[in-house]
């Protein structure tokens, strides 16, 4: 069967991946306690955190990199800052933008758990869009971001500013909830989600790529 989709692309292949192959791999890293924990209550709250496939992506994309300045937008609960900081160096520092005090109080408390000390932690409460210009150009290693839907193309465009060359910028909901890959869905969220991977592909200094973990992940390294 031939799946289409809407750029217009086709693939024979994606048939083979059914249900049990798509849980297996987003179990294969598996969360632990604390992970797990800060995820209970990011549910709770009402900021649910990016899921253990997606989380594990970005802790080996930092890994990768050997990240030692990080910028996170939407801290939630802290999930995917452990992932984040478990990938990075170990005199890393990740600066973590949320609107949510208690939110990030909770981060903390997942960071302390987790036993990272409080200066490898910048934490920002305050709107992205007005912490985000503050930052230095070139400045970091990798951006990752997983907040407001209708702002990621305001995100990427300060993402693409703050990375070094051979950065790394990260979004999480790529998918959104399978509904991009649907070209009937035109809700705002969507169609701002939809958008970003069209700027992000035809980005001429950047070298994307989607991996389908969790809700979507789309990745893309800043060109030298």
């Amino acid at each position: 069967m031939w799946r289409e989709f809407p750029f217009g692309a086709y693939s024979p292949t994606l048939c083979c991946m059914n249900t049990a192959s798509l849980a297996y791999s987003e179990e294969f890293v598996p969360e632990d306690e604390i992970i797990r924990s800060a995820r209970l209550r990011g549910v709770e709250v009402g900021a649910p955190p990016i899921l253990p496939g997606g989380g594990a992506a970005l802790c080996f994309l930092a890994a990768a990199i050997s990240a030692r300045s990080v910028v996170e937008v939407g801290t939630g609960c802290g999930v995917s800052g452990l992932w984040l900081l478990r990938g990075m160096r170990p005199d890393g520092t990740l600066t973590s933008v949320d609107l949510e005090p208690e939110h990030q109080r909770m981060a903390r408390q997942a960071f302390a758990e987790a036993g990272f000390s409080g200066s490898r932690i910048r934490l920002i409460t305050g709107r992205a869009l007005d912490v985000l210009p503050r930052l230095a150009d070139q400045g970091y290693d990798l951006v990752f971001c997983d907040a407001a839907k209708q702002e990621y193309l305001e995100y990427y465009t300060e993402a693409v500013r703050l990375l070094r060359p051979g950065g790394i910028l990260a979004f999480d909901n790529a998918l959104w909830h399978d509904r991009v890959a649907d070209p009937t869905q035109r809700d705002p969220d969507t169609v701002a989600v939809r958008e970003l991977g069209r700027l992000i592909r035809g980005d001429e200094r950047l070298r994307p790529l989607m991996l389908p973990l969790g809700d979507g992940l789309l990745a893309a390294v800043k060109a030298p």
